[in-house]
């Protein structure tokens, strides 16, 4: 962002902002952006719980630099991370856009786990302009290439994923889904998880928090596991993983399965089309599976059990695992 706020090339800068800390460099690169000439827009949730007052002080300080601040829009509450920066090169027009599961928030980003994506896919950019285009008021529901968002569309988006997964299933017989979340409430997508296990779909979910659904109830959950897992960081990040008859499809999202993320929250899904980064998420997803130190399964009562270990068994703790191959790799990015 400050890179950007300082290139003469870049044109416009638009982010959403759920939950900054007290001193943000965020704030500061889009105050520098728009003293340097740049439009650039914002829009605000003021509503962030226990952020209201540190939201409305930052918001005035974006304001005074010039900041075109959107506070947020009626009767929803802006949740989603995105970010697009318009830069000129050449006489064409470059889209960046950064989308993710977390707060732009350095303070949070040492404590959550989360994932994001940067990425110049033209598409992509033309979706991130037309969000922030609707949002703004300037134009009408917007036809999307990639993106789905709350409350538009994004809980029928995850139905008809779940509904191809059951199709790709009958016809193959390897039907998978795995879903990780914060929470998992939604009624209408927890009784297609049920449909989806009914028809054989082998159904893995990692859920942290609350979770209304209950596995391995025979005749209606029975393919159906759900883990939480509750270590060092906050598991944050939202995954969506669908086997699709081996034409895998991996999503990332700024909501959970929750019926006030899914109607009342401005939320958005988005794909992963990378093969390389599709694999790294597929093995963060597998590993987290594997935790056998810090996740405890839910049974069908609904009751939380740590997972037993064999002595003879390898243990694996999930979290130690990324947190040491994220220090490898700084370590060998800075030699």
């Amino acid at each position: 962002m400050t890179k950007a706020a300082d290139d003469p090339n870049v044109l416009a800068i638009k982010q959403t902002l759920y939950r900054v800390s007290g001193d943000s460099p965020i704030i500061h690169a889009l105050a520098l952006a728009a003293e340097n000439g740049k439009q650039v827009t914002v829009l605000v949730e003021l509503k962030a719980r226990f952020d209201e007052e540190n939201n409305i002080q930052w918001a005035k300080k974006l304001e005074k630099a010039g900041v075109h601040v959107i506070y947020g829009i009626t009767g929803l509450k802006t949740h989603s991370k995105i970010t697009l920066v318009v830069r000129h090169d050449h006489g064409q027009i470059q889209r960046f856009v950064h989308l993710g599961t977390g707060n732009y928030n350095d303070s949070t980003a040492k404590l959550y786990t989360d994932m994001g994506l940067l990425t110049s896919n033209e598409k992509i950019g033309i979706d991130a302009t037309n969000f922030f285009n609707h949002l703004s008021g300037y134009s009408e529901k917007p036809n999307w290439h990639f993106l789905s968002t709350a409350p538009l569309d994004i809980r029928d988006t995850f139905v008809m994923l779940i509904e191809q997964e059951v199709q790709a299933h009958l016809e193959s017989g390897n039907g998978r889904i795995i879903a990780k979340m914060n929470s998992l409430t939604d009624k209408p997508l927890i009784l297609k998880l049920y449909e989806a296990s009914q028809a054989g779909v082998k159904i893995d979910l990692i859920v942290r928090g609350t979770c209304c659904l209950r596995p391995g109830i025979d005749g209606v959950s029975e393919n159906i596991r759900v883990i939480s897992i509750v270590d060092r960081f906050l598991e944050h990040s939202r995954i969506f993983y669908f086997h699709h008859g081996g034409k895998e499809k991996f999503y990332l999202s700024s909501a959970d399965w929750m019926t006030r993320n899914m109607e009342k929250r401005i939320e958005i899904l988005f794909p992963i089309i990378s093969p390389a980064i599709q694999s790294r998420i597929k093995d963060i997803l597998e590993l987290t599976l594997m935790d056998n130190m810090k996740a405890r399964e839910q049974k069908p009562d609904g009751d939380y059990q740590y997972i037993e270990r064999p002595a003879q068994k390898q243990p694996i703790q999930s979290q130690l695992y990324f947190y040491e191959m994220a220090s490898r790799f700084f370590i060998s990015d800075a030699e």
